[in-house]
């Protein structure tokens, strides 16, 4: 396999790791502490520092990856983002190292697609087969699950976990956890319902649906407490994969609150 391409006109630190089949275009910066996998493509333009890239990833004009974060604690501590494989970072998307208030990573896992104008702020950790939409924008230490799908400029409040297989609205403000397989729209973001469609392109059998909806119901039209309804969801409905999945998230301790 070749080597590392380098347009002549690119800036590349000298302890910048580069596998094979990298290809890094004209006026592209990679700063120090950068690692990129096998055929990873930086079009033109890239600034990157302080961050490992996986494979097959590439990488669009104006993105900024692993500066410091927009966090007036951090003192320059030495913190990173790590990106997997088969990612798509569209124009101008920026994702900020991590500060020292979590574990110092800023991390996306695999096949993410992130549009232009994407913000991934310091400490948050991005699943697989995430989709965000143009403008889309998270706070500090937002947890993301696979399959989430970020509607267009839409606000994610810090410490928020949005659930996996989840679709928020355009122009919504999400300032409370966003359960998994729901969508939920909205100012001040509402849950509407099970995220039915995006569950069958999915694959999930109509069983699983069906479950999820009776789950659903008793969360959120029963005038049942949180307690009383998690109970009644794991007496009543067979635990499946994504039942189960589903009770974690509630059970988990958080910080915001959820969706209603």
């Amino acid at each position: 396999m070749a080597g590392p391409k380098i347009h002549k006109t690119a800036i590349v630190a000298s302890d910048a790791r580069l596998a094979d089949g990298v290809s890094i275009g004209p006026y592209c910066i990679v700063g120090n502490g950068v690692k990129l996998g096998k055929n990873t493509r930086l079009i033109s333009h890239v600034v990157i520092e302080e961050t490992e890239v996986g494979e097959n990833c590439i990488i669009y004009p104006f993105a900024t990856i692993g500066l410091p974060p927009q966090d007036t604690k951090y003192k320059g501590e030495k913190t990173r983002v790590k990106i997997g494989d088969n990612n798509i970072i569209r124009e101008y998307v920026t994702i900020h190292r991590a500060s020292v208030g979590g574990d110092g990573v800023t991390s996306a896992g695999d096949n993410n697609f992130l549009m232009a104008y994407v913000h991934i702020a310091h400490d948050c950790k991005i699943g697989n087969f995430v989709v965000m939409a143009n403008v889309a924008t998270l706070a500090g230490h937002v947890v993301v699950g696979d399959f989430a799908v970020i509607g267009g400029l839409v606000a994610v409040h810090q410490f928020t976990r949005i659930g996996a297989y989840s679709m928020i609205g355009g122009f919504s403000g999400v300032g409370k956890d966003v359960l998994p397989y729901t969508t939920v729209s909205g100012a001040r973001a509402r849950t509407y319902g099970l995220n039915t469609i995006g569950l069958k392109r999915w694959g999930f059998k109509e069983s699983t649906i069906r479950d999820l909806k009776q789950a659903y119901k008793i969360l959120f039209r029963s005038k049942l407490t949180l307690k009383e309804a998690i109970d009644k969801i794991r007496r009543d409905i067979k635990a499946s994969k994504e039942i189960r999945h589903l009770l974690e998230f509630l059970e988990c301790n958080n910080k915001r609150g959820i969706c209603r």
